[in-house]
């Protein structure tokens, strides 16, 4: 009698285990590895497919002549499965780096790139960079954005807009000499001008910040910073998002990003450093008020993170680079099902 309780507790077990794991099935694959660096990425869906954006160079800024000069990769799935490249974009003397991919209220697929300016290997410009596409197929060449006057010093980087409704959001970081630099909220309707809304006080070298707006309007912010304990930021502000209310996190970020699932849950990635020599790319469970905490490793390591998001019906997709299996870093993509978030 007792062996056959044994055998049922072990297959009830066996049991659990496969339920469990069949309801938490996660999927990662490398879509892009051509032996360059490959980094920064961006993850959207538009008119029915899905597009995942990076930059590509030869290595994280110079190439072997030791110039700058990164280029913009396209990748685009009908599933999320297959994998091909659609677009390289190219600028003489300019570092593309970053680009970030949003959809136009007028409905073109839009994609906002850091253009930074190099000679004998030291920074002396950055001009923020756009291109539109208004099929997915053919993207205009790379121009800059313009920024009102007083929001910008001829060091500038617009990291991410995210739309809402006509408007457009996101924030310019200024470098102000090799120490420091600040922050400004803009605004635009076009995806070329942008308007002064509002500075941010965030010290300590703040940078790469990602904007979301949720269905109330709440307008949240995810800062990094490079200085102090650079531990970074979470901002929460209301329409017109002129006053804001800061809050430091528990840890320093590295390509910053994060979405709401709804009902008040967010999902955020960003370089993990808590092993400080083994870098990882870590997915952030929390809320609206920044208080997040791990849900899940990323296989990565090395030179990683920027990940994108999108939901996918009852999944969320994640894009991001690593270079844990390659010298250069590759591009991979993850499925994960949404119930590993949205626990009960």
């Amino acid at each position: 009698m007792k062996r056959v309780s044994l055998i049922v507790f072990c297959l009830l077990i066996v049991s659990m285990a496969s339920i469990t794991a069949q309801k938490y099935e996660v999927s990662v694959k490398k879509i892009w590895d051509n032996g360059s660096h490959c980094a920064f990425t961006s993850l959207i869906k538009y008119k029915g497919k899905f597009y995942c954006s990076f930059r590509e160079g030869e290595t994280h800024i110079f190439d072997r002549n030791g110039n700058a000069e990164g280029k913009v990769r396209i990748l685009v799935s009908e599933d999320g499965e297959e994998w091909k490249s659609v677009a390289l974009m190219y600028k003489p003397e300019y570092d593309l780096r970053d680009p970030k991919l949003s959809v136009t209220p007028d409905g073109r697929l839009m994609v906002i790139i850091g253009g930074s300016i190099y000679k004998d290997k030291k920074l002396i410009a950055r001009i923020p960079q756009v291109s539109f596409s208004a099929d997915g197929v053919s993207f205009t060449e790379p121009t800059p954005i313009r920024i009102e006057e007083r929001a910008k010093n001829g060091n500038d980087w617009l990291w991410r807009v995210t739309w809402d409704g006509a408007v457009g959001y996101g924030v310019n970081y200024s470098l102000e000499g090799e120490n420091e630099a600040r922050i400004t909220l803009l605004k635009t309707a076009d995806g070329i001008d942008y308007q002064w809304v509002a500075d941010l006080d965030v010290p300590d070298f703040p940078n790469e910040t990602t904007v979301r707006i949720l269905p109330d309007k709440k307008m949240l912010m995810m800062v990094r910073r490079e200085k102090g304990d650079r531990y970074g930021y979470w901002g929460v502000s209301l329409p017109p998002y002129k006053e804001w209310s800061w809050k430091k996190m528990e840890m320093p970020l590295g390509g910053p990003d994060f979405i709401s699932l709804g009902k008040g849950v967010l999902v955020a990635g960003s370089r993990s450093y808590y092993v400080p020599s083994h870098h990882k790319t870590v997915l952030f469970t929390g809320n609206e008020e920044g208080n997040l905490q791990e849900s899940y490793v990323l296989p990565s390591g090395g030179d990683t993170s920027y990940p994108g998001f999108l939901v996918d019906g009852d999944q969320l997709w994640v894009s991001y680079y690593s270079s844990h299996e390659t010298a250069n870093s590759a591009v991979y993509f993850a499925k994960l099902p949404l119930s590993l978030f949205l626990k009960k």
